[in-house]
Formats: structure tokens, sequence, C-alpha cells
């Protein structure tokens, strides 16, 4: 990618040292660097589907933290760069923003070292922070991968040590390394090779260097309009608080497929938690038998939903405020459990496992702040948390790196899918102590194969072969596998390939854009695969994904 062009009818000198007030401008213009090129990062995303966010989680996390860590006059270096890491790893939204967060955490531990006082950063302090923030950045990855940020984090930190004491001298030594390393990134990832990419941590990792290539060379620090105030700020997802007073949930008989998404759509106009499922054939064209669950306040015009879309019986209604808490699955635990929900239905199958859940889905993923929030309002002394969602793993990282601080025992279960996480939760036993029930948790969901259905959204070459726009993809470890025109068709077989090595549990997820039939036309896929495995469908709400697939 090529230089930035500016236009500045006076550039100022270049600083010979990086200041505390250079390093507030500078934060502040990378801010508008995320906001400008965060739909173009979103947009190098290795697979064909709408779930890249990239530059929205960047954007956010650095948004966020300056938002909440306004400017102080008088600060030193160390402080106001202790405090800002310490604001961007609360504020941090999936592993790029986490990595972007010990960049800067790397950066704030050179400059503590430097002393209390904090004055600045000549070019080899620079160089050495940057060191730092490299390997800030390697040590929060599971598995280090070359091709991402972190090979172009590791050719700037390395240019910045050869570059010499000037502070502009390294900062351009380290912008040339960092750019050639991004383009070097197709070569080392034929993944990125296929979809015609370069790496999106790695560009972001470049708009944060030329951001700071402007602010050191003089070029539009000075004209960097003013933090947006914390008030104006978007408010996070609500993680409780006052909602419905009812849950209510019955049987429906005598109905169809199209009533069936009448009556969803109504219960979604009067409540929350709504997760409808089942409709195994039944007699009569009929369409068998479906769960209803829903939590509202106007408890008959959600049985008159019922009754309009067929025979309710079953019926239970239950005001919250009159449930004791030992009903909760977990009241009897030594720990608490926290689960990040990509839907109302997943959240509402989590809850009735005894997990407090977090909002999370692509384009809106929970911040590390967020899942900590969610940590401490359980009140128990350790938590098992889990992210159900490869993207998310970093930031309940950093959460429970937080929680720790404060007395709070997080082990993290590395639930890398909604499939995973509904896994892990099978297994859980209230009666274990903690250690016992997290390894129980990780173990089940390792042992989860999952899949998933998505439909592209741009041409690309995938490892399936090229796909159009509007094409059905088929997924399995997060590999596209089959690239199809028919959506049944596709998830058909990514069942069928789930099940090639065997399975006794099948979990079929629908997302909230599912086209009816869907469930059926895969449960009967797989049951003409593995006619003697447990197959459950339910609603999940998820957005991008159609279906998930789960085989244990």
């Amino acid at each position: 990618m090529g230089s930035p062009t500016t236009t500045q009818a006076s550039p100022g000198p270049a600083l010979r040292v990086l200041d505390a007030v250079a390093a507030r401008r500078w934060a502040v213009l990378a801010r508008a660097a995320f906001a400008a090129r965060r739909t173009e990062l979103d947009a190098l995303n290795v697979f064909p589907v709408p779930d890249g966010d990239t530059g929205t989680n960047l954007f956010l996390t650095i948004d966020g933290a300056l938002a909440g860590e306004p400017g102080r006059s008088g600060v030193g270096l160390t402080a106001q760069s202790r405090a800002f890491a310490r604001a961007l790893l609360l504020t941090a939204r999936g592993n790029s923003g986490v990595i972007l967060s010990q960049i800067f955490r790397g950066l704030a531990d050179e400059i503590a070292a430097r002393g209390p006082e904090g004055g600045g950063l000549d070019g080899a302090g620079l160089a050495r922070a940057l060191v730092r923030a490299d390997e800030m950045a390697w040590a929060a990855v599971d598995r280090p991968v070359e091709g991402t940020i972190l090979s172009v984090s590791r050719a700037a930190s390395r240019a910045g040590l050869a570059a010499g004491d000037d502070l502009a001298g390294v900062v351009t030594a380290v912008l040339a390394a960092a750019r050639a390393a991004l383009a070097d990134t197709p070569r080392q990832l034929p993944a990125l090779a296929r979809a015609g990419v370069v790496d999106a941590g790695g560009t972001a990792y470049v708009v944060l260097l030329e951001a700071l290539e402007r602010v050191v060379r003089g070029g539009e620090g000075e004209s960097v309009p003013p933090p947006r105030p914390a008030a104006t700020r978007p408010a996070p997802p609500p993680l409780g608080g006052d909602g419905p007073a009812y849950e209510v949930t019955y049987l429906l008989d005598g109905t169809d497929e199209d009533r069936v998404r009448a009556l969803r759509a109504r219960l979604a106009g009067l409540g929350d938690s709504l997760v409808v499922s089942g409709g195994d054939d039944g007699a009569d064209g009929a369409d068998g038998t479906w769960s209803v669950h829903v939590h509202v306040d106007d408890v008959g015009a959600a049985l008159e939903a019922g009754v309009e879309a067929g025979r309710p019986h079953r019926v239970r209604v239950e005001r919250f405020a009159d449930a004791a808490p030992e009903t909760s699955r977990l009241h009897a635990a030594s720990y608490a459990v926290v689960a990040c929900a990509a839907g109302e239905g997943l959240a509402t199958l989590f809850a009735a496992a005894g997990a407090r859940t977090v909002p999370s889905a692509p384009r809106r993923r929970a911040s590390a702040g967020q899942l900590l929030d969610a940590v401490l309002a359980t009140g128990a002394a350790t938590v098992l948390l889990l992210p159900n969602d490869g993207d998310t793993v970093l930031a309940a990282d950093a959460a429970a790196q937080v929680a720790a601080e404060r007395g709070v025992d997080v082990r993290v279960v590395r639930s890398r899918s909604a499939v995973e996480g509904l896994a892990a939760l099978a297994v859980l036993d209230p009666s274990a102590d903690a250690t016992t029930a997290a390894t129980a948790l990780s173990e089940a969901a390792a042992a989860t194969r999952r899949g998933s259905v998505t439909v592209a959204d741009r041409a690309a070459d995938t490892a399936a072969g090229p796909c159009r726009p509007g094409d059905a993809l088929g997924l399995v470890g997060g590999e596209v596998v089959v690239v199809g025109s028919d959506l049944e068709q596709t998830a058909a077989h990514v069942v069928q390939r789930l099940l090639a090595d065997g399975g006794e549990v099948v979990t079929l997820v629908l997302g909230e854009s599912a086209p009816a039939g869907l469930g059926e036309a895969v449960e009967a896929a797989a049951r003409r695969t593995a006619p003697h495995a447990e197959i459950t469908r339910i609603y999940g709400g998820q957005p991008v994904h159609p279906l998930f697939v789960g085989v244990e």
C-alpha cells in the first residue's frame, strides 16, 4: 500500500522525541484513520463471508479507550501510556483489538523502564518499545502464524533496531519494513493469496505506523480534532437489568412452517429470549410438535399468538420476581459460568444451562471490558468463561487477566464456536470443583467437530474452488470445503463430511436468516448418514451463518 497523501500548508519540524502530547496526538490520529478505513479493513477478509470486522473492532477498541481516558494536561508520558494501554485492554474487541492493546502495553513498558517522569522516547527508545510491543503481541496468541499482523510487527521492530537514534529516521524505517512485510503476507498464507488480499491486521498495523509518521514529521498532527466526548459513545449491549417480567413456555401442535414463522415474528415483537424449535413431521400434513419459549410482559398476547398458530398445551408461565435463586442449575456450584452468545436463541440455551450470557457476534463482538463486567456481576470467586468464537478468545484472555488483579479466578474454556460451547455446557456438572469442571468443558469443546453454512458476498477463490456472490459456502473447521448453488444441498454435504468419521450426537443451530425447511432437510441428510445418531435441531438466531453444525 502506498504512502498517504497529506496536504498541509506549513508542516512543522520533525519531532526529536515522542512525548506525552505527541503520543496522545498519535492515538487520536490513529482513531481517525481507523474510522476512515474501517470498511476497507473489514473487506480484507480471507473468506468471502460478511463477517470480517477487523476495521470495526480496531476502531471501536481505540475509540472506546480514548473516550474513556480523556487527555489531561500535565500528565507525564509514563502515566499516560500506562492508562491508555489499560483502557485499550478493556475496550479490546476481537483478536485484532487485543493485539493492538498488547502493542501499546509494550510501548508503555518501555516508557516506564526509562523512569517515572517519562519525558519522551527518542529513536532508539521507540525502537526498543516496538520490540517489546512485538514480543507482547506474539505472546498473546495461542498459535502464532506468519502472514498476519505478527509478521508485520516483527519486521517493523527489527528494522527499528537497525535505524539509529533519530526518531524520524526510525519511524521511516519501521514503516517501510512494515509495508514490505504486509506485501509479503499473501506468499506466507495461501488463503490470502486465494482471496487476493493482504492481511487485514497487518494492514491495520501499517495504518497505525502511518499515523505515527504524520505526527513525528509534523504532518496533520496539529489539525486532528479533539477526542469525542464519552457521552456520545454508543452504549454497549446490556448485560442485565430490567427486562420482561414473565417467562412463557408451551408446546404447539397442529401448525405448519408458515404459521410458525408468523408466530416467531409476533413473539419477537412482544419480548426477547425467543426460542421456537422442533417440527418433526406429524400426521395429516402437520409439522409435528414445536417448543416455544419467550420472555414477555404481556402473557395474554403471547398465549393468544400460540392459539392463532396452532394448539398450545403444557403451558407454563413464571414471573421472574417469584423465582427463587436456588432454581439455578449452578446454585450449589463453587463457580459461575459466563458464555458469549451470537443470537437470542443461543443466549436462552446458555442461560438455561446456568450461564450468564454476553451478546457477541460478528461486527458487534463483546469487548474484554464487557466480558469482565459479566464475570464480576456473577459475584463468584471462580468463573468459567466461554467465548464461543475464535475471534473472541483473546478478549476472554484479557478479561481473565484483569479479573485476576481483582481477586477473581477466571478459567477460559477455549470454545471457538457456538456448537463447541453447547457441547461444553452439556457436560457441566455443578457438583464438580472448578478445575474438574473446566477440564471437562474444555475436553468436550475440543472433541466437537464444527461446521457451518453461509452465503458468499463476493467473488473469490476458495480452497474448494471459485465462488460468486450468492453462492452457498460450506465450512468445516473454519475452512471452505464446498461451494454450491443450493443452501440445503451444501449444508447436507457439510453434515455428511462431519459424520464421515462417525458421530453419536449432531446439533443443528439455525440462524436468523435460515430459510424455511433448511433444518428439516439437513436433519434428513444426517439421519441417512448416521441413522442411530441423536439429532437436535434448535433456533440460535445467529447472524451471517444460517446454520451451525456440531458433531460429537
